[in-house]
Formats: structure tokens, sequence, C-alpha cells
């Protein structure tokens, strides 16, 4: 088997609306093309013995060992590929269930789709399954040491891409709510909402995090003075930088016992707790200035108590958590070292954040700390003995949490809720060191330690005994309060001609409003006026720049078919999907092979809609009318045919239209009519000809109209967008040259070319053609380019693109003049001269400067900007015709 293609799809695609994280590998699958899993011999039982966690699988018999027993059976491989990088992730801890499997048009090749949850590993994933079934086809198994290796590295890849505790309890209550979040590209932030709704958060700083607050809070010092002067109860403190300050520090606070930690320390690195001696005190100051970035070391009296951690957001204590420092209790026989083995094995400890607990690693702090209790390693501790294996009660270095969140007195509560304010912090942790908690501080000789920036909530969402609080949902009522919105209108925008020319009118539209607009189109990405990025920006990179700015209002989204191929949607949802039509364009690429697959692709969109926004539809055609079947959301049709069955029978039922009446374009709701304007009003229509452009304007304005925008507004816009090289550039854009005009226009494949032809064939004059198309197109498609050429002008000169997209220099050409032949042949050809200059600025040359004096030059180019130019340079001057070069025939 040969793997030729692995892609990432990462929102809504063609396999999935609904789970849009899947891996998608193109497989060879070889020899193995015509041999089900039944002939291979040996393969059902060697798999059951390398995988036997395949029983959970229920595949089509829906039930449990229902996978199995197709592979029994008989299936393909690449079937059994799929459900094995199913299992492989779920045996790292990474459960999937979705997989789809389909043969390509091509024998052999298949299409292999399964889910993830981190890019990386599932695309391992993939290679592995793909590895292990050669394997045993080949050998009859697949090593376990093999097996052991691939499962240690898809663990590794989880634990690199997971998000830690606490963003992950953020984000998981933000997709509780569906606000959508995006991981940005720096500094592990997150982006909460889209477009000027957005918020970020990392770790648990956000949005509305102070930067005062924060250097305040690090700055441990600082902090304690600050609540001093507050009449809060702060442990009696200095700072030192140099050892022969250390005497004088710890007479300053009392005498022992003493607390040294670094100054902006943290996780509890560099403390040392209750020094009662000199030579405890220096070894300890040692330890803490190793940990401290300035070489500033904290000296505080130590009080006794048990660790607390009280949790602040938006000013309320939400939670509160006594921590408890690693350690192990004795049984009366096993040594320390036994012990922590023994506590390590709970399942619920693994290194790092990846579990509830934290696995406890032996360093210097815990043989420094042994050795104060009159301990080593090798100690047996008597039954229910305790021996503490770190100073400081931190989760990350196996400390355990209990909650207490209902036992803190009202006013520690209070006293929390207003150290934070001085501090100046939305989210902050406070560290209170009291023998108990449900009493007042003053009463137990309680103090606050510290005040935290970024707290953990790893302690508080899963406590080691207690329970567990969901400190995420303050966090995001705090940056979503309710009745607030996290979204931007979406208006996503497909089809196979149209598009660029209605995501222009529809964010023109939108600009009308007074919103800003962030819009991607074919030739850039634009923000309000101005353009962003230049280029071919239909996919879903340039979608996610406008879902990312804060300025963005409303996003009016070009959406290509590569880009829904490549990735998916940027986004999980839109509030209106548009699809303007479906057409043999691209067909043989990227394994979608008829015009029904393609319907299927595009209508990726419309069933993108949300259930309260709207699917706009074209009626007029049938592959995009029937994408009614599979949306959730509203539908509204537009069409050319006022008396098409499909709208009179959607209105009469209250449904929302838009038609082209009576030279008018209309909204149509229930029984009631509103008229927008005249056809021969609105600039793009070329005077109500360019019927494909009323097309266009009619979805514009209803999309525009079904999230809201008065009637005014759309009129305003529909009269104000002109079909000009700067607002919409190769979109119909015509060229008054004085005694000829000229046309540019990006069309490319037959469905374009017919609607063209609804202007051309009207032109009183003589028509000269300048045609060619993209060289990825079917052999077929150029012939009948040819031949609706034929039928269009009066002359016509083929040129070729200068990427020709790996077809042979002058095959296309070629090929489009075979089908101009076939017309005359069949005597249904316009044309009377025809030959191809393959340069397309040499051909577009030669046809300005044959035109005729009161007729059309059509040039369809490759480079829309280079032929404007070359346009633009010759002006708005009436020339004397000039000689009429010749053509080949």
């Amino acid at each position: 088997m040969k793997i030729l293609k692995i892609q990432t799809l990462r929102g809504p695609n063609y396999w999935s609306i609904r789970r849009n994280k899947l891996i998608l590998m193109r497989l060879d699958l070889e020899d193995l093309a015509d041999r089900p899993s039944n002939e291979i011999p040996g393969f059902h039982g060697a798999l059951v013995e390398v995988v036997p966690s395949l029983i959970e699988h229920h595949c089509s018999p829906g039930r449990r060992g229902g996978f199995l027993e197709r592979v029994r059976q008989g299936t393909m491989m690449g079937h059994i590929i799929e459900h094995v990088a199913l299992e492989l992730q779920e045996l790292a801890g990474m459960p999937c269930g979705f997989g789809r499997t389909r043969e390509t048009s091509t024998p052999g090749i298949y299409q292999v789709a399964f889910e993830y949850q981190y890019e990386r590993a599932g695309r391992y994933a993939a290679r592995a399954a793909v590895r292990l079934c050669q394997s045993i086809v080949e050998t009859g198994s697949y090593p376990a040491e093999e097996l052991a290796q691939d499962l240690s590295d898809l663990n590794d890849l989880r634990s690199e891409a997971a998000l830690g505790p606490s963003t992950e309890s953020l984000v998981a209550e933000a997709e509780r709510r569906n606000i959508p979040w995006m991981e940005l590209g720096a500094r592990s932030m997150i982006q909460l909402g889209y477009g000027k709704h957005q918020q970020r958060i990392q770790a648990t700083l956000s949005t509305n995090t102070s930067i005062l607050g924060v250097e305040l809070a690090c700055d441990k010092d600082g902090t304690k003075q600050i609540l001093a002067e507050a009449g809060v109860p702060v442990p009696r403190g200095t700072t030192i930088q140099y050892l022969d300050e250390l005497e004088e520090a710890i007479a300053h606070v009392g005498g022992y016992p003493i607390v040294l930690k670094p100054l902006d320390g943290n996780h509890g690195r560099g403390i040392t707790l209750d020094i009662d001696t000199w030579d405890k005190a220096a070894e300890a100051y040692e330890m803490a200035k190793e940990e401290s970035r300035t070489g500033t070391v904290m000296v505080e009296r130590f009080y006794t108590g048990n660790d607390h951690r009280v949790l602040v957001v938006n000013g309320k204590v939400v939670a509160v958590a006594e921590r408890v420092p690693a350690r192990v209790v004795g049984d009366g026989r096993s040594t320390i070292q036994d012990l922590i083995e023994e506590t390590n094995r709970d399942p619920r400890r693994g290194d790092g954040h990846d579990n509830v607990l934290t696995r406890i690693v032996v360093n210097r702090s815990t043989e420094q700390l042994l050795e104060a209790q009159g301990y080593t390693l090798d100690t047996v501790l008597k039954r229910d003995e305790i021996c503490y294996l770190r100073a400081t009660a931190n989760l990350s270095t196996g400390g355990i949490a209990i909650d207490r969140t209902d036992e803190i007195h009202a006013e520690n509560a209070w006293m929390a809720e207003r150290i934070v304010k001085i501090i100046g912090l939305d989210i902050a942790g406070i560290d209170i060191v009291t023998p108990d908690i449900s009493k007042p501080l003053r009463e137990v000789n309680g103090v606050v330690v510290e005040v935290n920036a970024a707290p953990g909530f790893r302690m508080h969402v899963q406590p080691s005994q207690g329970i567990p609080r969901n400190v995420a949902e303050p966090v995001i009522d705090m940056l979503f309060p309710p009745g607030t919105p996290s979204r931007v209108p979406i208006v996503s925008v497909t089809g196979t001609n149209g598009k660029t020319t209605t995501t222009r009118l529809i964010a023109h539209i939108y600009r009308q409003t007074g919103q800003i607009v962030g819009y991607t189109t074919t030739d850039g990405t634009y923000i309000g006026d101005y353009m962003v990025e230049p280029g071919d920006n239909t996919g879903p990179q340039s979608a996610s720049l406008i879902l990312q700015d804060p300025t963005v209002e409303v996003a009016v989204l070009e959406t290509a078919r590569g880009g829904i191929l490549r990735s998916g949607l940027a986004f999980d949802r839109c509030e209106v999907g548009v699809v303007l039509n479906v057409a043999a364009d691209h067909l043989g690429i990227g394994d979608i092979d008829t015009v029904e697959q393609m319907a299927r692709l595009k209508s990726v969109v419309a069933e993108s809609a949300a259930p309260d926004g709207y699917a706009v539809l074209n009626a007029d055609d049938l592959l995009t009318a029937e994408m009614a079947d599979r949306v959730q959301a509203q539908v509204a049709y537009f069409s050319m045919n006022p008396d098409n069955p499909l709208i009179a029978q959607h209105t009469s039922q209250g449904g929302l239209a838009a038609v082209y009446e009576n030279g008018y374009l209309s909204i149509l709701k229930g029984d009631w009519t509103l008229r927008i304007d005249r056809a021969d009003n609105i600039p793009i229509t070329l005077g109500g000809r360019a019927e494909f452009q009323i097309a266009n304007a009619l979805a514009a304005s209803l999309a525009a109209f079904a999230q809201g925008v008065r009637i005014e507004h759309i009129r305003q816009a529909l009269v104000t967008f002109t079909s000009s090289s700067d607002q919409t550039p190769g979109r119909m854009n015509l060229f008054d040259l004085g005694r000829f005009h000229a046309l540019v226009d990006y069309a490319h494949n037959p469905a374009s070319y017919e609607a063209l032809a609804t202007f051309v064939k009207n032109w009183p004059g003589r028509c000269i053609g300048v045609v060619g198309g993209p060289g990825d197109r079917r052999d077929r498609d150029f012939v009948l380019l040819g031949k609706l050429s034929a039928q269009m002008f009066d002359e016509i000169v083929v040129k070729e693109d200068d990427d020709t997209r790996g077809r042979p220099r002058g095959d296309a050409a070629r090929l489009i003049e075979d089908g101009i032949a076939e017309a005359q042949d069949l005597g249904i050809a316009k044309v009377e001269r025809y030959g191809s200059i393959l340069d397309e600025t040499k051909a577009i040359t030669m046809a300005l400067d044959g035109a005729p004096d009161g007729g059309l030059v059509v040039i369809l180019p490759e480079s829309v900007s280079r032929a404007i130019a070359m346009i633009e340079e010759r002006g708005p001057v009436p020339q004397k015709q000039p000689s009429r070069p010749g053509l080949a025939v």
C-alpha cells in the first residue's frame, strides 16, 4: 500500500458538517486493491491478536464486535485502516469515533477519513495504521515493541498539543455556550468569539487583566507592602540579595521559624518552609537564589497552618481549595521509595498536567526535606506515619487538593474579594495559611501569603477530594455577560460562477449600514475601505484573518471549492450560506468527478448555516435547490422567473424569496412584494442586459435582507455598485475606448461562457473574443468552450494562460479550436474567423488593434490586472481604425 496524500480538515467539510476535525488520507491499495480481508490468509486472527480492543467497534451491524465480523467476512483494507487509526488514538488517550472510507473513481485508490483530537497525532495514526496492516499482510503480525512505540509516540504528541487544564476548562465552557474559539499563533493565546466581539485568554489571563495588577502580583514584596498598608494580615518579611544580609533579616522578621523563597518564583520552586537553624537557612538561601531571575530572596516569618488557595473571579470568591504537599503514609513494611512508587501507580497521576494528579518526582528538594525529617528513601515508616516529600503544596509537584469552598468564613471571603480589588486583577488566586479557613484569619493567626495572577484551575476543576467547581463559568460570564454576542454575522458565498461579484456586492450593502465589513475574494482580502492582502484569498486562512480581526463587525467570505476540499471551512457555522449555482467546472480535481459530487461539495456552505440563519439558494438551478433537503437553517430562494413553481410554493407557506419581475428586483415574503429597484437602474446589470448579474444582485439582496438589512440600504448599495475595474475587477468590466468597447471578464468555464453570451449576443456591433481556459480542466471542457465561443463571437483569438498547470503548451488552444470547428460543422457557429496566439499579451494586443468601429472586444484573461492595464493605457480616445491583421483559419 502507498499513502498518496494526507490532509487535515479543521472545519465543516465534504465528509461531515458536524465533525470538523478529520484526517483525510488518499491511499493506493496497490496489490490489495482486489483482495478483501477474508482472502488474506490469517489476517482476521492476527488483527484481533495485535489490537484486541477493536472488539469494541460496532461498524454497520450496529453491535459490539460488528467491525471484526466485517473483517472476518471480508472488507477492503481502506476500511480496516480507518478503524485501526481510530483505535490507536483511543489507546493513546484520544477517543475518536467517526470515520468514512470511499473508493475513488480510480480503482484501488481510496479516500480514508477519520476523526482526530490533535492534528499531528491524527496524521501519525494514519501512517501507523498503514504500517500495522501492511505488516500483518506481509508477516502475519505486528511486533509488540513497534505497537508500544507507536502508542508512546502518540502519547507524546497528545501531551505536546493538549491545552493546559485551565485553558481546557475555559474552552470547554465556551464550547458549551456555542462560543467559537481558535488558537492564535503567538504566546499560547486563545481567541474566544469572532471579530469585534472577541475576547482573548492566555491560560487564566484575560483581555480584562490589568498589566499593572500582574506586575504588582509578581512583585511579592510590593504586594505584601500594599496589603499591609491596607490592613490585611500578611507575614512579616523583607528581601535580601546577599547571604551576609540574612542574619539581620531573620532578626527583623522576629527570629525562627522562617520561610525563604525567591522574590519572583512560581510553582513552589526554591521555597523552603519552617526553617529553624542557621545552617538550614544558609542552604535554603542558596536554593532560593538559584530560582530567582533577579537574585532577590524573600525572608518571611513562618506561620503554622494549612495552605489554602482562594480563587476570585470578577470580584467574587468562586472556589477554595486546601492544598496538601506531596506525601506518603506509612504501612509499617514499605520503604519511602516503595510508597512513592505505589502512589505514582494511581491512574489519576500523570506527567505534568496530563491527569488530575501529578506523579511525585524525587529530586534534591525531596532529599533535603527527608533529611530534615530524619528519613532517607530507604526508611520504613510506621503505619499511618506521614512523610512529606515537598515543602510546598503545589499540585504540579505531586500535591493534592481538597475542596473547601463551602467552608470559608464570610469575613475571609470578603477579605479575599477586597484584596483582589486592591491589587487590580480580574482573576486571582490568593494563598492563605491558616489552621482553619472556616474562622476569621485574625482569630487563628492566619495570614495572606501571596496573590497570584494567572492562577491554575486544576485544583478546583478536578480536586483530589470534594466537589469539583466549574470555575470556568464565572470567567466566561465575565468575558461574555448574558445577552452579549460572541459572533459577528458571517455570510459565506459559494457557487461555480458569480461568487466574487456577489461577495463584493453583499459587502457593499452592509457598508451602507455603517458597519465595518471584512470580506475575502479571488483578488484580495479587505477590511473596511482597504485591502489587507492581495491574491486569490477564498480559503480558510483568509477567512480566519477576517474572523480574528477585532475591528470587523460583519464577515462576508467568498468560499471556493479548493479551500473546502483542502481544509474545510474556517468557521463552525455561518448566519447566511449562499449557493449561487453548480455547473461542470473543476471536475476531475480532488476526486470530485461529477457535477453531482460538486453540488455535494458546495452544499457544505448551505449546510453550515445556523438553524436560526438562512441558506440562500438558486431556485432556477436544480442541484442548488435540492440542497434545501439537507440544511438545518431556514431557506430563502432567488429566481429570475417570478412564476417558478418552487418560489410559488415556498412563498405560499410564508417563505422568503427574491425574484426578477416586470423589470424589478423584488423581495417576496409571504403575500408581500417589496420592490428594490428596476434592473436598468442597477449598474452591474449593464442596463438589464446582463441577466447573470441580475441573478447575482438578487442573491446579494436576499442574503442581506434575511439578516435584517433595510430595503433602503439595499437599494442604495445596488445603484452605487458598478462593474468597474476598481470595484469588481474582472467581473463584466466594460471600457469605452471611443470607437469601440472592450469587456474584461473572468469567465473560464462553460457555465460562465453561457452567461456571458446573454450579454454579448445583444451587442449591436461585431464582437471579437479573446478566449482560453485553465490548463487543469478536462479535454472535453476545452472543446465545449470552443463550441460556445463559436456561437458568441464573430472573430476569435485563442490564447493560453501563462501557467498551463501541467498541460503541454498549445494543447488547450488546439482543443478549443477543435470545438470551434465542430460548431461550424454542426451549422451552429456565428464565428467567421479564428486562430491562435498563445501569448496572452500578444493576443489581447492583436484583438484591440483589430477592433471594428462600434464593436466589442471581449477579453477572458488569466491575469485580469494585466488585461485592464493594457486597456487603460489606450484611454477613451477615438482612434483611426488600423488595418485588420489576419487570422489563420
